[in-house]
């Protein structure tokens, strides 16, 4: 695969995640959700980037994150480049770094942007290019809306640990951009020879 098309790749993927969430933010309010089926819903919400919700604790943890983010970015752009300049390295490899890739720019986007260019999603509609932002640079929130509940119910008393609780598969909510990185790093361990299998 040629830098060009790997590109072209990262660019799609860029442009359906970051239309998907702009549509979601100027759409939904925090916690609206609609019922697609009964096992797939669009349910809006915001974390902090990093995955399950989780954030590095202190007032710069959010800049930390974002920081090391851009370098990851970086990182992951070069290993792009060396992979398609070098001739040798399969299309399996490739394409699976150009959806890493795009799915960590989506995120980043969010996180730098977002925050200066959208007002609060909290009990109303946010808008777009706002004069009211809700944060400043490198502190805008995710937006995430795909939600797969499969099943939902009562863990049989005799598990260890769960017994007893409430619990629902598959309770993570996610965007596209998480689809393309969980998607690269699938292709780079179920097709692990191929991918770094040199001609």
């Amino acid at each position: 695969m040629s830098l060009r098309n790997a590109y072209l790749l990262v660019f799609i993927v860029l442009l359906v995640d970051q239309i998907s969430k702009i549509y979601i933010k100027t759409n939904f309010v925090l916690g609206d959700e609609v019922e697609v089926f009964n096992w797939f819903k669009i349910h809006f919400i915001e974390n902090e980037g990093m995955a399950w919700g989780t954030k590095i604790p202190g007032e710069y943890g959010k800049l930390i994150l974002t920081l090391f983010r851009l370098v990851a970015i970086g990182g992951i752009g070069y290993w792009l480049w060396d992979s398609v300049e070098r001739k040798h390295s399969s299309n399996y490899l490739i394409v699976a770094i150009a959806l890493i890739l795009a799915g960590a720019f989506g995120n980043i986007v969010d996180s730098v942007f977002y925050g200066v260019i959208f007002d609060d999603s909290t009990s109303q509609l946010a808008t777009l290019f706002s004069d009211q932002p809700y944060g400043k640079y490198f502190h805008g929130k995710v937006v995430d809306m795909f939600y797969f509940p499969f099943w939902s119910g009562n863990l049989p008393q005799w598990l260890p640990v769960w017994g007893g609780r409430d619990f629902t598969f598959f309770n993570a909510i996610f965007n596209v951009a998480d689809v393309a990185i969980s998607t690269g790093v699938g292709i780079l361990i179920v097709f692990n020879k191929k991918a770094f299998h040199k001609h």
